[in-house]
């Protein structure tokens, strides 16, 4: 591939690459030889796709594009009503094309270079009191195979704060039952070990015994199961997408105000262990976060909880 690419650059002169050209390049490049998830090659193609629709709309070839057009670009992201933290993701995958595109002397010059990256206002991370989160539990309909499945998936959530792409990939023997905890693959392809709560665990096992095994046969699947825990009503492992449906509908059902997500589920997680005690090196270790940095940020969430408690009952506040 690469010797192809090269070829390419060095009749520049004659023949102009394009930015579609080399998008699809450097998406070949880090699928293949650099092997990074496909959460991650999804975002790089969301981004890059934008990128590419603008260069052609302004009739940009690959060695073209200029620092101005990086800017522009960017510029009509805030049009189009992106936050800061996304124009800044937006930014670092063009980045990385175009260092890419210099590595493989497709341009001469990188036109991201010394771009500042937008400034991103921190927001402090929104998560489910306690009462939320009985309400939400209390939604399943446990007469019914996919409300058990259902009530295990928000146990897990909760007890464990995976990620949604965690949860999904979550097979049957990465489950420690005995030991009362779970075998996690994250970011990075990194393994951890993370653990769960008994009543999770009960949910859990209770899936295991009696809806699972409906679900595999209403498919048809029974000598062809998949090894993913959570599957859905065609026998296949349940996707994100099906996972955000399902907190969602009971997320309304539950009279919970802002949209739920499994994301929001790892916030109240981080943030309910804090506001009892837990330090904050062991909260990383289960999130599996690889700086801390990243985890300092529910201490601010604790903080602040702090100071509306004091504020609502304190005498002199």
């Amino acid at each position: 591939m690469r010797k192809d690419i090269r070829k390419t650059a060095n009749e520049k002169t004659a023949v102009k690459m394009s930015v579609e050209a080399a998008i699809r390049a450097f998406l070949n490049h880090v699928k293949v030889e650099r092997g990074l998830a496909e959460n991650t090659i999804a975002a790089y193609t969301r981004d890059l796709r934008k990128f590419a629709a603008f260069a052609e709309q302004r009739g940009l070839e690959l060695d073209a594009v200029a620092r101005d057009n990086i800017v522009d670009f960017l510029s009509s992201l805030y049009r189009e009503r992106l936050d800061s933290r996304s124009v800044s993701r937006h930014l670092v995958s063009v980045r990385n094309l175009f260092r890419f595109a210099l590595t493989e002397e497709l341009i001469t010059g990188d036109p991201t270079l010394n771009l500042e990256s937008p400034k991103i206002r921190k927001s402090l991370p929104v998560y489910l009191r306690m009462e939320e989160v009985d309400r939400l539990l209390a939604q399943p309909d446990l007469s019914s195979a996919y409300g058990v499945r259902d009530k295990a998936i928000i146990e897990l959530l909760y007890s464990t704060g995976m990620r949604v792409s965690e949860l999904v990939g979550l097979r049957v023997s990465d489950l420690e039952m005995r030991m009362g905890c779970l075998r996690c693959i994250g970011k990075g392809d990194k393994e951890r070990m993370i653990p769960v709560g008994r009543k999770a665990l009960a949910a859990v096992e209770q899936y295991l015994e009696s809806s699972r095994p409906e679900l595999v046969r209403g498919a048809g699947l029974e000598s062809q199961a998949p090894p993913n825990l959570f599957i859905n009503r065609n026998g296949k492992p349940i996707s994100r997408i099906g996972i955000w449906r399902i907190l969602t509908r009971y997320g309304r059902a539950a009279g919970i105000r802002t949209q739920l997500s499994p994301h929001k589920l790892r916030h109240s997680f981080a943030t309910h262990l804090l506001e009892r005690g837990a330090d904050l090196r062991s909260v990383q270790l289960m999130l599996g976060h690889a700086d801390i940095s990243t985890t300092q940020i529910y201490t601010h969430v604790v903080e602040e909880r702090l100071k509306q408690i004091y504020k609502a009952h304190h005498p002199r506040a």
